[in-house]
């Protein structure tokens, strides 16, 4: 008889969304003396990625994955371009969480579950079965309160949030730049939007929030929502911000290793490492101008190189890890490879992020600001550039540069929509590496840097904020 709490994990699909809930199910289990079972959303369309991730993690002995009956995807809903990717995850996870309620009977029905913001038809199963049901948000405190505003901001506005006179004031909060919205809440009348006012509306259902970030790194956020009137007459449940959560253990390949001897050679803070997340890609055009700006800029650089596309920025969402049609050469400039042999390491599809954040040769980070990248970049002390390609990244971006001080934000190019030139990434790869301005946010993300240890040390504020629900979880267990 297992006299622990029971407690199931529930996270989507996508890398962005498994890895954080990983390491919070490992936290459980090491840090706070839970069980845990990790309920995987699967598909019958591979997921190379999330296979190796798993099957190269050491979990503990409490810690039990838990796959959910596959859902037959048709193969038009993964590869129609017309199809976005929050209608494509909010359609599969709709299909597979029909079974969650045999599964939760089967595990002995956990003491609660915590579950993605993108799988709040969790509430319903476990609202039947008794079981309390929290949130785990993979993305800013920032945003979250975003979240919890937006079906207020739905009722009271009634043109496209985009044409907007002023700036989204959220309550409390940071105000939101109209160009900055994610992209799913620019057109009020596709079904991205829908789904995500659906599950936002949701989330005053739950038992608590989780939320991937401390108070130090966003204190302004995370105040209000606690303490603002109109977060608490909604009624929100209970935040427990308990970051910084992100990978701790990568597993090298054969070309890892290699980059990582290359990177071993390199003096201390001198490579700026330039990738865009597990699903981020592109365009032809943008890429040529990535690579000429590096060339020009005459900084040591790593750079993670995919296969172009001009449909969406998050090209590679639902099949992270494919290296398939991914020799670099094809898709650089003519001699780049020779010109910046020694100066730049190229690699293609993937590399080992914490591991290289972590190297002491790295001292600048180019990255599309989603929320797991934006926090191993602190946690390991690195500034960032900021190019925001698809989802909340924007805001991220806007944030980190002007409400965190720890980035530097390239410019459009003049007449060019979406497009940063190349003398552009030269200036602002030089200023993050040497510049003054550089020297300013390198500071600052150092001393978030020791902020996020003080957070998660035992007497620390994110480690309190879990270990009081997991208190809870421990004194109102069968």
């Amino acid at each position: 008889m297992n006299r622990k709490p029971h407690v199931a994990v529930l996270p989507n699909l996508g890398l962005g969304h498994l890895i954080p809930q990983l390491e919070f199910a490992k936290r459980l289990v090491v840090h706070h003396g839970i069980h845990v079972s990790l309920l995987l959303i699967t598909t019958n369309e591979p997921s190379p990625a999330q296979d190796q991730l798993l099957s190269s993690s050491h979990l503990p002995p409490d810690l039990h994955i838990v796959p959910l009956p596959p859902v037959e995807v048709d193969k038009k809903i993964i590869n129609d371009g017309d199809v976005l990717v929050l209608t494509r995850l909010c359609v599969i996870t709709d299909h597979s969480l029909r079974s969650l309620k045999s599964v939760l009977i089967a595990l002995g029905k956990p003491n609660a579950l915590v579950t993605d913001i993108f799988a709040t038809q969790a509430f319903d199963v476990c609202k039947e079965l008794l079981i309390p049901t929290y949130v785990y948000v993979t993305t800013s405190a920032a945003f979250s309160a975003f979240m919890l505003y937006l079906p207020k901001l739905d009722s009271d506005v009634n043109c496209e949030f985009i044409d907007l006179p002023e700036s989204i004031q959220v309550p409390g909060c940071s105000p939101i730049r109209t160009h900055d919205l994610l992209d799913q809440a620019r057109n009020r009348k596709i079904d991205e939007y829908k789904w995500l006012l659906h599950h936002f509306s949701r989330l005053p259902l739950a038992s608590g929030i989780f939320v991937n970030s401390w108070k130090d790194l966003e204190p302004v956020s995370i105040k209000s929502i606690k303490e603002n009137p109109f977060f608490k007459q909604i009624p929100t449940p209970p935040i427990h911000p308990i970051g910084p959560i992100i990978k701790q253990e990568e597993t090298l390949s054969v070309v890892d290793v290699e980059c990582l001897k290359w990177l071993d050679k390199q003096p201390p803070d001198s490579v700026i490492f330039v990738t865009f997340g597990s699903g981020g890609t592109l365009s032809f055009e943008q890429q040529t101008e990535l690579a000429w700006g590096l060339e020009l800029s005459q900084q040591r650089f790593i750079w993670v190189v995919r296969k172009p596309t001009d449909s969406t920025g998050a090209g590679t969402f639902f099949n992270a890890g494919e290296t398939n049609e991914n020799d670099p050469k094809v898709y650089l400039p003519e001699g780049f490879l020779d010109r910046t042999q020694g100066v730049g390491f190229v690699v293609s599809s993937w590399a080992p992020q914490v591991t290289i954040l972590g190297h002491h040769s790295t001292g600048g980070f180019l990255s599309h600001c989603g929320w797991n990248s934006v926090l191993e970049s602190i946690v390991h002390g690195v500034p960032l550039v900021t190019w925001p390609l698809y989802a909340e990244q924007r805001m991220n971006s806007t944030m980190l540069v002007e409400d965190i001080g720890v980035a530097i934000k390239p410019k459009m190019e003049a007449g060019q929509q979406n497009i940063v030139g190349r003398k552009e990434i030269e200036r602002v790869v030089g200023m993050v590496m040497e510049g003054e301005e550089g020297k300013v946010i390198r500071s600052r993300v150092k001393e978030l840097k020791e902020s996020a240890t003080k957070a998660l040390d035992s007497s620390g504020s994110s480690y309190e904020s879990l270990s009081c629900v997991a208190n809870y979880w421990k004194a109102n267990h069968n």
